[in-house]
């Protein structure tokens, strides 16, 4: 079985069993139709996933793993904030008639800042820090900047990374304000534990844990009878993650740089509504 598998069936299984239904409040999400989209909810969740152990990939439905990397290689590596950037759609329902999130995601990873040792934006300070002061316990990023939070068409979900070196091993905290479980629990998962794959092969270390906390991981109303669904499957094993070995700049993965070897899955759940 997969590990990733083991821990969201895990996850899902004590939401729908200890969790607390918001049905009483006003919520902001809506359906297509302008129902309300509410949500069961468990707080503060904590994963760990082990990259030396195996890549944290789900196999009780297909993961849509290259739309993931690409989302990934456009907020980290672009740091752009324009959906003609990226292949997929998944931003749409959010961009603004130019195609704009706003300053949200990959704008705020782009600003430059002023240090001591030179001007650097987020991505390069880790970069720089990765490398030249690996024992420091200052290496993160953050997205949730109060100042522009009015100029984001969405306010960032996943909103923080601390890095931590321990030995020749990168480590990463992955901090989430809130986690739709059917659509975005395994997509972040492959997501940042690719990422913290790329900043150990950017600076000489080795992938190490990755730690998940959630604040608000929840369920929507119209998804429990398709997480009930999905997490009665029988796993499979978990694939392998191939990284191209000849990369070892930051700025030089592609989305061939990475892929899933000796992935088997069932197939994607029926048609999932989306909540915006």
């Amino acid at each position: 079985m997969s590990y990733a598998d083991e821990v969201f069936i895990a996850n899902c299984k004590d939401i729908l069993a200890h969790g607390t239904w918001d049905t009483d409040l006003p919520v902001r999400p809506r359906w297509d139709d302008g129902t309300p989209a509410h949500t069961i909810k468990r707080f503060g969740i904590v994963n760990r996933y082990d990259l030396q152990a195996e890549f944290p990939v789900q196999t009780i439905r297909k993961m849509a793993f290259r739309n993931a990397v690409d989302e990934l290689l456009w907020i980290w590596q672009k740091k752009s904030s324009s959906i003609h950037d990226l292949h997929s759609h998944i931003w749409d329902a959010w961009a603004d008639e130019t195609g704009s999130i706003g300053k949200a995601y990959g704008y705020q990873l782009g600003v430059k800042h002023q240090y001591p040792e030179g001007e650097m934006d987020q991505v390069d300070r880790v970069l720089y820090d990765l490398k030249h002061n690996p024992a420091s316990r200052r290496i993160l990023t953050s997205l949730y900047n109060h100042h522009d939070l009015h100029a984001m068409r969405l306010y960032p979900c996943a909103w923080s990374v601390t890095f931590n070196v321990t030995g020749n091993v990168l480590n990463a905290v992955l901090n989430q304000r809130s986690q739709d479980m059917l659509t975005a629990n395994g997509w972040n998962v492959m997501q940042y534990a690719v990422l913290l794959h790329m900043f150990a092969r950017a600076s000489g270390l080795v992938p190490g844990e990755l730690v998940h906390v959630i604040a608000d991981a929840h369920i929507y109303d119209r998804h429990v009878p398709i997480v009930e669904e999905i997490i009665a499957r029988t796993p499979y094993e978990a694939p392998e993650l191939w990284v191209d070995p000849a990369v070892e700049d930051f700025y030089a993965f592609t989305l061939d740089s990475f892929r899933l070897e000796g992935y088997r899955f069932h197939p994607l759940a029926a048609s999932i509504p989306v909540a915006v």
